[in-house]
């Protein structure tokens, strides 16, 4: 679960958070930790060595969810995950696609796709060279599903270095 369970998507939102996510600090060295909210512990946010990766949104929970409703539920995901790529390719110019698929697992040590993978966030990643802000960043977004009765959720990363295509 993430801070993130239980709020509706909001296309404004998550352009908001990714612009925040860019000016700030990335750790120059030392471990990639996770930090939770305070009071329930849920994840909002992974730091590591020149990186940032934080939930923008996550679903409902998906358990004794099937048919049609489970279509439904993953159109929505897919519809959100569409208008935030679709307002991002429209801030930075069109974005590259990096499939997490076969290469990735046999590079389970490279970053960013060794954090990726640590927080069951393997889907394939939309991104952009921010090239338009203070400090040069990459920006990438997923939609992710750990299992098929875990929420889907729709990931940020902000990189210091270029997300390599795999």
């Amino acid at each position: 679960m993430t801070a993130r369970a239980g709020e509706p998507f909001d296309t404004g939102r998550a352009v908001s958070d990714i612009a925040s996510a860019l000016s700030a600090p990335l750790p120059d060295s030392g471990p990639t930790t996770d930090e939770g909210e305070p009071v329930t512990g849920e994840w909002t946010s992974t730091r590591g060595k020149g990186l940032l990766l934080f939930p923008l949104w996550e679903s409902e929970a998906l358990t004794g969810v099937y048919g049609r409703e489970w279509t439904d539920a993953e159109e929505r995901a897919e519809a959100n995950l569409a208008a935030l790529t679709a307002e991002l390719d429209a801030r930075w110019g069109p974005h590259r696609r990096v499939p997490l698929g076969g290469p990735t697992f046999r590079r389970p040590d490279a970053e960013p796709f060794r954090t990726l993978l640590a927080r069951d966030c393997n889907g394939d990643l939309a991104v952009w060279e921010a090239a338009s802000e203070p400090v040069r960043r990459w920006v990438a977004v997923s939609l992710n599903q750990s299992d098929g009765d875990a929420p889907m959720i729709l990931i940020a990363l902000i990189s210091d270095r270029p997300v390599p295509p795999m």
